[in-house]
């Protein structure tokens, strides 16, 4: 096994180990900055591949503006240190099978079609290619699927705005919490008047 190969593994092995922590951490906050690390060890594979302009792209893109925008959509609704409930026991399994077929599905074309060195071909990810297929409107573009995904995390934003701009107690009501620094209005006919003077008794001399 030479060098690189050694590289590929390892980089495959740091970014599937950040994905699983992503998905299988308690808290919000953390599963975020694992799935940071996860896209991460993805550009050091395009880096790898030496296709350097893919990798800018994966970080710019998608470290720092996808999971920077996740980050911050955590923090507005104000659930970043709290601990996430506990999946569902079917979520689990569904999630678990999810996971295996698509495994199984993989080995499958691996061991179907292997994979088959290109020989004097070169994997070509020209600045100018990479631009007219993002955006082209021909059969061959991907300009449909990059409005969408726009579109998604514009949508996924708003809805975290709005979560974020709830009152305190509506909020706490939603998640079914009381919180802490909202105290219950007290009846009038319990309230205390502290300063109620003693009557005053005077004496004639």
């Amino acid at each position: 096994m030479d060098t690189s190969a050694i590289i590929f593994y390892a980089i495959s092995a740091f970014t599937l180990a950040m994905g699983l922590m992503a998905v299988t951490s308690s808290k919000i906050f953390r599963s975020a900055i694992w799935l940071l690390l996860s896209l991460v060890g993805i550009a050091a594979l395009y880096f790898w591949m030496q296709v350097e302009f893919i990798a800018a792209i994966q970080i710019i893109v998608y470290v720092g503006g996808i999971v920077v925008l996740i980050i911050f959509s955590i923090f507005l609704t104000q659930q970043a240190g709290t601990k996430m409930p506990k999946a569902l026991l079917r979520r689990t399994i569904g999630s678990a099978l999810a996971a295996f077929f698509g495994l199984a599905f993989s080995f499958n074309l691996i061991n179907h079609y292997g994979f088959k060195s290109t020989g004097s071909q070169h994997f070509n990810a020209s600045v100018s290619d990479v631009g007219t297929q993002m955006l082209s409107t021909t059969e061959h573009g991907y300009i449909l699927p990059f409005e969408v995904v726009s579109m998604l995390l514009l949508s996924a934003m708003i809805g975290c705005i709005v979560i974020a701009i709830k009152p305190p107690q509506e909020h706490a009501e939603k998640i079914g919490t009381k919180p802490e620094n909202v105290s219950s209005p007290e009846p009038e006919e319990e309230k205390v008047t502290e300063n109620i003077s003693e009557p005053l008794i005077t004496t004639e001399v």
